[in-house]
C-alpha cells in the first residue's frame, strides 16, 4: 500500500515524515497552482501553555508534545521560553493572562533579555516553551524525507489518499473557513531578543520571535476573512506600533518581508483528523500549525499503521 499525502505545508510534511517513521511507503503529491503554504507564515512558536490563554485545553494538554517532536526531526529548535509582557497602562492584561495560563513564573523581564531592562517592571515567564524558523524547519522535513526516498511529484495520487492542503480541501470538508494571519520580518541591528516575546495590548496584541541575522518575525494579527492578498497598511502599522512599543529600536528596523496568509480552521478552531469517502484529512490547524500538527500526524500513523498491519 502507497500512501499519497497532498500538499506541502506543515500539516502534510509532517504526516509524510510520521508515517514514514513507521516503514511505510510514502509519496508527496504538491498540487498543482496551489497557493503558498500558510505555515511560511507562522511565527513557529511551539508555546502551549501560552496558546492555554483562549485555546481549548486540549490544544495545551497535547501540544506538549510538540517541542521533543520537532528536535528529533530538524535542527534549529530553541528551548528558551517565551516571555510575556505589558505596557503599565496594560498591567491588567498580563493579571488576565496569567488567570487564564499555567507553567509560568513572575520575572523582571530586564533579567532575561537585558535589552528590555527598565522598559517592564514585570512579565510571565513559560520555561519549558521554544521555537523554530519555520521555512528551515519545512526545507528540514522536506530534505529529510527525500533523502529516505520519498517522491515528491504533482499529477494523481495513487492508493490510500492523506489530504493535507488546507483550504483547498473544501471541496470536501465543507465545515473549514479562512483565517486571515498577517505578519512583517524585519532586519534591527538595534535590537536583541533571545526569545519569543509577547506584548499584550487590548486591541493589537503582537509577538516579536527571533530569527538568525538580527532578524526579527513581526505577527499577530487575526482577521476573520478568506481574502487572500498583501498585507493591508492597517496591520502593517499596528504591527510595527506594537514592536515599537516593545523596544524602540525597531523604528529604525528594515523592512524585508509583508506576507499574508489563510489559516484552514475549523469551526471550533481545533485540528482534526478526519476519515471521509475513503480519504484520511488532516486540517484545521487554525493557528496552531507547528505545535498540533505533529500531534494530528502521528494519530494518523497510528491509525494507518494499525490498519496496515492487520490487512497484511
Amino acid at each position: 500500500m502507497i500512501y499519497s499525502v497532498l500538499g506541502e505545508g506543515v500539516a502534510a510534511l509532517c504526516c509524510a515524515t510520521a508515517l514514514s517513521d513507521r516503514g511505510l511507503d510514502v509519496e508527496v503529491i504538491v498540487p498543482e497552482g496551489s497557493r503558498e503554504a500558510a505555515s511560511r507564515f507562522a511565527g513557529g512558536m511551539l508555546a502551549p501553555f501560552c496558546e492555554g490563554e483562549s485555546a481549548p485545553d486540549l490544544i495545551v494538554a497535547q501540544g506538549q508534545a510538540a517541542v521533543d517532536w520537532w528536535a528529533a526531526h530538524v535542527p534549529g529548535v530553541t528551548k528558551r521560553g517565551t516571555l510575556v509582557v505589558a505596557p503599565p497602562r496594560d498591567g491588567a492584561e498580563l493579571d488576565r493572562f496569567a488567570r487564564a495560563t499555567q507553567e509560568h513564573d513572575w520575572v523582571v523581564p530586564g533579567d532575561l533579555e537585558p535589552d528590555l531592562e527598565g522598559r517592564f517592571a514585570r512579565g510571565l515567564f513559560f520555561p519549558t516553551e521554544a521555537h523554530l524558523d519555520p521555512r528551515k524547519a519545512l526545507a528540514s522535513l522536506r530534505d529529510s524525507l527525500l533523502a529516505k526516498g520519498v517522491t515528491f511529484r504533482s499529477g494523481t495520487p495513487r492508493g490510500h489518499v492523506v489530504d493535507c492542503r488546507g483550504l483547498a480541501s473544501r471541496d470536501s470538508l465543507a465545515d473549514l473557513r479562512g483565517v486571515r494571519g498577517e505578519m512583517l520580518i524585519v532586519h534591527a541591528s538595534d535590537v536583541t531578543l533571545t526569545r519569543p516575546v509577547r506584548l499584550l495590548h487590548p486591541r493589537f496584541p503582537c509577538y516579536v520571535v527571533p530569527r538568525d541575522g538580527d532578524r526579527y518575525m513581526i505577527g499577530a494579527t487575526m482577521v476573520e476573512s478568506a481574502r487572500p492578498g498583501p498585507v493591508t497598511a492597517r496591520a502593517a502599522m499596528e504591527l510595527l506600533s506594537a514592536a515599537y512599543t516593545l523596544h524602540p529600536g525597531f523604528a529604525e528596523a528594515e523592512i524585508l518581508e509583508l506576507g499574508a496568509g489563510l489559516r484552514p480552521s475549523f469551526p471550533d478552531n481545533i485540528p482534526a483528523v478526519r476519515h471521509v469517502a475513503g480519504r484520511s484529512y488532516v486540517n484545521g490547524m487554525y493557528r496552531h500549525g507547528f505545535l498540533m500538527a505533529p500531534v494530528c500526524a502521528e494519530q494518523l500513523a497510528a491509525e494507518l499503521a494499525e490498519v496496515y498491519a492487520h490487512a497484511d
